[in-house]
């Protein structure tokens, strides 16, 4: 017994059906899952000698996000400072109140389960648990690898309403807070806690490229182009455009190392 990919898709298709697809926001989420869990597939595929590890992977794509679409529907934002951590409310609806039965449970072993919970909880967080073991920590890092790279081609492909909750023009107009560039600089992802205004949390999103563990996922990130297109965002703050001239240079420094590292 293993994963079901008939069962997850026919449970997730399901699942969603219940929610308003006309709502931006959920019909983002939809198609964010199926990328994401895509991802996921590639990256593990070039990890993995198993076809039953690549399906796991993959699984964890398809219900990583199962806690945004109640999530909007209950507090109509995807900004869990304001609402609720999506992760690990995703994962208690899952394993703690049952949902996971509507995807297939059945089939599924016992330490499918412990995976699928575990990197699903840790997907958003700053840092995974240091304690988890060499296995789990692959799947949890291939999953926070896909959610990374698909979030900067949502940035592209949503509108800054349904991502941040804010106006295109409030977006380009807005500054950057000091603190998120000092976090930028060491070329890390930046912390939530320094995030204040709309500029903030797209350099936020921006900063995620950092985080990429695997020479795959950095493959691609460049194949896809969405950071090329990031990167050329235009502010209307003179400042805020300035700043941005040196996001540039460092995202791209960093790829570039990053691309030699793998040759």
């Amino acid at each position: 017994m293993s994963i079901d990919r008939y069962k997850i898709k026919k449970g997730f298709r399901a699942y969603t059906e219940r929610y308003d697809i006309k709502d931006e926001k959920i019909r983002l989420k939809v198609v964010h899952t199926e990328k994401v869990a895509a991802i996921a597939e590639r990256i593990a595929s070039s990890l993995c000698e198993s076809q039953e590890d690549i399906d796991l992977a993959w699984a964890a794509g398809m219900l990583h996000d199962i806690g945004r679409f109640e999530q909007v529907k209950r507090y109509g934002t995807f900004k869990d400072a304001l609402s609720v951590d999506h992760a690990k409310f995703g994962a208690d609806l899952l394993f703690c109140e049952g949902l996971i039965d509507e995807f297939g449970a059945d089939t599924m072993e016992k330490e499918e389960f412990w995976i699928l919970e575990t990197s699903i909880r840790q997907h958003n967080r700053y840092r995974v648990d240091a304690e988890l073991d060499e296995r789990t920590r692959m799947f949890c890092d291939i999953l926070r690898d896909a959610d990374k790279i698909d979030i900067i081609r949502v940035n592209i492909d949503s509108t800054p309403e349904a991502i941040y909750g804010v106006t295109g023009t409030e977006l380009r107009c807005s500054s950057i807070t000091p603190a998120v560039m000092d976090n930028f600089r060491q070329q890390t992802c930046v912390s939530r806690d320094v995030r204040v205004t709309p500029a903030d949390m797209f350099i936020g999103h921006i900063s995620l490229v950092f985080e990429l563990v695997y020479p795959e996922s950095i493959r691609i990130l460049k194949e896809q182009g969405y950071i090329d297109e990031l990167l050329g965002f235009t502010s209307k703050n003179p400042e805020t455009a300035e700043t941005f001239k040196e996001i540039n240079t460092l995202v791209r420094e960093y790829l570039a190392g990053r691309e030699k590292e793998n040759v």
